[in-house]
């Protein structure tokens, strides 16, 4: 009986009970990594030193980079290793791994080098002032330094669920939000090592759940175990990896580009909008982390069902995530849009606040609507194998909202400031729903046939 094993759940599983047994830990850990995300601010917060703050905030960019750099091979490899699984290729399987994992390893290293000659020019074009400069240099040279173990961790999470191990690859999320705030509470308040503390804890936090991933893909694993002896993948193997992780740095970017351009452009209304925008933010993020959470934990479903040909599974797994998707973050958004003053209240008194907040919250309801859908697409065409449909989306969302933002705020100033990333994610979805279109066609007819996946045999 295959039930007690993770392939049964891409293979054989009631689609319900594999999506719930593939999403719902990949939505606790996505959770569980927004916490991450504001553990080090609040330690540093506590040292009641603006600069400080200042300098681990400035370095959130590059822990952007690292994230993207490991999905490059996470998404990449992962979605490949699970295509090759279902075509019972499991030597490529391990090869795509190895070296995946290796050259993690490399672009850490060379990043670290880069850094080591060009600190002074990264810190500036983060931003840092004179007053936030050392700190921020002291932890973001700690940052680079241990990017290897940022890279690491976010590859080898994704080769865990590769296999559908969601159980095993949140353990591994909850382990680094677990060994990050221990360490920052020792290092930061009690070594008083302040922003260093900091940095440390991130890598060691990082290097912890590698090393636990590690230790279930080469004690644990039903696919590559054993892959750390294998580092050689042959270039049509290594062209179905960056074929389609090389979006993941297209999205990164647009996440580094959005954040900057709408913090310059906002600010000069003042703080009550940047606050509005902030608010709005974390808001619409509860929706957009948990369809996140759907789409990305049934990718490995998405691709085991293609690459074995199985149309029907697919079908119905697809129908499902649709449905998900389309009842949290519809629910939601009309919910919090009836209860929307409210629901500010919650974050602030402050009547001017309020007043822009009333206008930001609406356009970044209906944002997080396309958000999610245009994600479960862009998920689908990564799990078939499909490059050219993976690039124009993440290409669309990382390209489309420089000039959307620059008109729109042109000529309708912060009307067109507040609705540009709804403009944005409204193109992406559309032109989402334009690729579905033929995909689902063949999908329908049965003509939608898996290309076999390039093999190292």
């Amino acid at each position: 009986m295959q039930s007690e094993t993770s392939v049964y759940y891409l293979k054989e599983a009631p689609i319900r009970k594999a999506i719930a047994h593939l999403s719902i830990p990949m939505m606790i850990g996505i959770s569980a990594t927004t916490v991450y995300n504001l553990i080090n601010a609040y330690f540093i917060g506590l040292v009641h030193d603006t600069n400080m703050l200042t300098a681990v905030t400035l370095g959130l960019p590059i822990t952007i980079v690292f994230m993207a750099v490991g999905d490059v091979f996470g998404v990449g490899a992962g979605t490949y290793i699970t295509r090759l699984l279902a075509a019972g290729d499991q030597t490529t399987g391990k090869k795509a791994a190895g070296y995946s994992f290796y050259m993690s390893i490399i672009l850490g290293l060379v990043f670290a080098l880069a850094a080591w000659f060009f600190i002074d020019p990264i810190v500036h074009l983060l931003g840092a002032d004179a007053a936030a400069f050392t700190y921020t240099k002291q932890y973001v040279l700690l940052l680079f330094f241990g990017g290897f173990a940022l890279i690491l961790n976010f590859a080898l999470e994704q080769f865990v669920r590769a296999e559908g191990a969601s159980k095993e690859s949140m353990y591994g999320m909850f382990i680094s939000v677990a060994v990050n705030i221990i360490l920052d509470a020792m290092l930061i308040l009690g070594c008083h090592l302040h922003v260093v503390g900091a940095g440390l804890s991130v890598i060691i936090a990082n290097l912890a759940a590698t090393a636990y991933y590690i230790w279930f893909l080469e004690t644990k694993s039903q696919t590559v175990r054993g892959f750390l002896k294998e580092w050689r993948l042959s270039f049509k193997g290594q062209l179905e990896i960056y074929k389609i992780g090389v979006s993941e740095i297209f999205k990164s970017a647009f996440m580094i580009v959005t954040s900057l351009l709408l913090n310059n452009f906002a600010v000069q209304y003042g703080n009550d909008v940047v606050a509005s925008f902030g608010i709005a933010v974390r808001v619409t993020q509860v929706p957009e982390f948990l369809t996140m959470g759907l789409f990305l934990g049934a990718i490995p479903l998405f691709a085991y069902s293609f690459s074995a040909k199985n149309t029907q599974r697919l079908k119905e797994a697809l129908k499902e995530l649709t449905l998900w998707i389309g009842l949290i973050s519809i629910g939601f958004s009309v919910v919090v849009y009836l209860f929307r003053l409210p629901v500010l209240q919650l974050f602030t008194k402050d009547a001017a606040v309020l007043s822009a907040g009333l206008m930001v919250l609406s356009a970044q309801l209906l944002s997080s609507v396309f958000n999610g859908f245009s994600g479960l697409f862009t998920g689908i065409f990564q799990a078939s194998g499909l490059g050219k449909e993976t690039g124009t989306m993440a290409m669309i969302q990382g390209t489309f909202f420089i000039p959307v933002v620059l008109l729109l705020h042109h000529f309708y100033g912060l009307n067109g400031l507040i609705w540009s990333m709804t403009v944005t994610e409204g193109i992406t979805f559309l032109v989402g729903s334009l690729l579905m279109i033929p995909y689902l066609k063949k999908l329908q007819t049965g003509a939608l046939v898996a290309h076999t996946p390039a093999t190292d045999q």
